[in-house]
């Protein structure tokens, strides 16, 4: 078998939706072999091309047509090709939460890395660059908790906010929350301490 059916064929084992990174692709063929096999797919409309080195099957519906993975699914995987660590943005986290009912209108992610944007259709993609301390234990809702705080701020984290957050945790959960003022400011700290 040719590297070029190799690689193809891998791709084509892909889940249809399930963003992937030429990285991911690098045990099977050459750089050249990936990106021409890669341009190939895309030009006959079988790969998306989402971003820079991110692409995907899409998942075809008779009266939509293409479906495109979340945004937060694609962030992700652009964070797994560049060892980043990613989060949803505070407005969201705190919408998650029951403490603001704004929708933000184009996504925006909470990034390690450096700040960029990427296109899904019409939707734009925010990833901003914050300090890892802004990213708390990420991918749990505890973390989610403390980014949700942190957007609201000071003068807006009340005890009613932390009651609110009590309630979408579990005891468990928030036990750990509580536990986790090493990664808070002193003003969150001592809030969850009251």
């Amino acid at each position: 078998m040719s590297t070029t059916s190799r690689v193809q064929q891998q791709i084509l084992k892909i889940p249809q939706g399930e963003p992937f990174t030429t990285t991911a692709l690098q045990k099977h063929g050459s750089r050249a072999t990936i990106k021409s096999v890669l341009s190939r797919l895309t030009n006959s409309g079988k790969i998306v091309r989402i971003t820079r080195g991110v692409y995907v099957r899409p998942e075809e519906n008779r009266f939509v047509g293409q479906i495109l993975p979340e945004p937060f699914k694609i962030a992700e995987a652009i964070a797994n090709k560049t060892n980043e660590i990613i989060q949803v943005s505070g407005a969201e986290a705190a919408r998650q939460f029951g403490l603001s009912t704004q929708v933000p209108a184009q996504p925006v992610f909470l990034t390690t890395g450096r700040s960029r944007r990427f296109k899904i259709g019409s939707l734009e993609v925010t990833l901003k660059h914050v300090s890892k301390k802004k990213i708390p234990l990420p991918e749990s809702k505890v973390g989610l908790a403390i980014v949700a705080l942190w957007y609201l701020g000071k003068q807006q984290v009340t005890s009613q906010t932390i009651r609110k957050i009590e309630k979408k945790l579990t005891l468990q959960e928030f036990k750990k929350f509580k536990s986790s003022r090493e990664h808070m400011p002193a003003w969150m700290s001592n809030m969850i301490l009251r």
